[in-house]
Order: structure tokens, then C-alpha cells, then sequence
């Protein structure tokens, strides 16, 4: 096993939502993402000490949180709750955090289950830490100058078309 120099070996990835919280972790060589079964959310002191446990149990070296920013990019109230929570989070369990951009995160967790044959009543309870994993998954791309053998990033959608004046807009026959 080669460690490489500044890659934490255990990385955690938490998708957080109000009901469940995501949970992938990164396998031994810090290259593929495996989801886990979601954390109860709607308890923030039971959630702590639960990630407080996996953190001693698992050894810990690097959270990630989803940053829910807007499509824009810009951060709203989701984003300074998961800020906030990324803050108690490293108190906690003594593990630095990092906040990792979570857009599009869902989507594609729900395109992998409805490839991999999953219908949309299996999907809601595998669908947190699967949008984990894919989250983990680009970090951990991207921290190994893209070396892994896992797919391709993340697919994103194109933006939205702004219809209206100008070139672009719908055409008027």
C-alpha cells in the first residue's frame, strides 16, 4: 500500500439532510467511495456523538460536509447551517472538516440506483449515501490528480437557457 504525501488515508463524506444524513467512506487506498446507511439527522447531539464514535472507530483523518450552495454558487441559509455544522463537527470529534460543493450530488446518486436497476421505493433509503459517495468519490478524483479507476466526474446538466430578449430566445414565427 503507497500512501501518498498529504492525502489523508481515512476520508468520511456526509450528505447532510434534515430526516438522514449520507454517510460514504473511502476505501484503504483512498481511491473509490463506499456508501454506508444514513445517519439519523433530526438529532444533532445523537448525530455528534454517533460521528464522534465512527471517527475513534474508523480513525478518522478528514470529514467532508456538502456545501448545499445555490445553483448560482452563492451560499444560503442550507449553507450556513452545514457551515455551522462542519464547525461543531471538527469540535466534536477533534477531525479537521472540509466543506466539499454538493450540487448535482442527488441527481446523479439517483441516475447510478435507476442504472444499477433500483426502483424509486429502494432507492429513498440508499439515495443519502449514495449522494455521499459521489461526493467522496470527486474529492477523492480529484486529490489523486485523477488516478482512480472509478468512472468519469460527476455529470452536470448544462445551465439553465435564459429565455428572453437577444440572441438565444425562443424564435417568433
Amino acid at each position: 500500500m503507497t500512501e501518498r504525501p498529504g492525502h489523508p488515508r481515512v476520508v468520511v463524506a456526509l450528505d447532510l439532510g434534515k430526516a438522514r444524513v449520507g454517510v460514504a467512506i473511502a476505501d484503504d487506498l483512498g481511491l473509490l467511495a463506499h456508501p454506508r446507511p444514513p445517519l439519523d439527522g433530526r438529532d444533532k447531539k445523537a448525530l455528534l456523538s454517533a460521528l464522534t464514535e465512527l471517527a475513534r472507530e474508523e480513525r478518522v483523518e478528514l470529514f467532508l460536509v456538502g456545501l448545499p450552495l445555490d445553483m448560482s454558487g452563492a451560499h444560503g441559509p442550507m449553507a450556513a447551517k452545514a457551515t455551522a455544522f462542519a464547525r461543531e463537527l471538527s469540535e466534536a470529534t477533534g477531525v479537521p472538516v472540509e466543506l466539499a460543493d454538493e450540487r448535482w450530488t442527488t441527481v446523479e446518486a439517483g441516475r447510478q440506483l435507476r442504472q444499477s436497476g433500483k426502483g424509486a421505493r429502494e432507492s429513498k433509503g440508499l439515495i443519502d449515501g449514495v449522494s455521499a459517495a459521489v461526493m467522496l468519490q470527486s474529492w477523492l478524483d480529484r486529490a489523486s490528480g485523477g488516478l482512480s479507476t472509478a468512472g468519469p466526474p460527476l455529470d452536470m446538466p448544462p445551465p439553465p437557457q435564459q429565455r428572453g430578449k437577444g440572441r438565444g430566445g425562443p424564435r417568433r414565427r
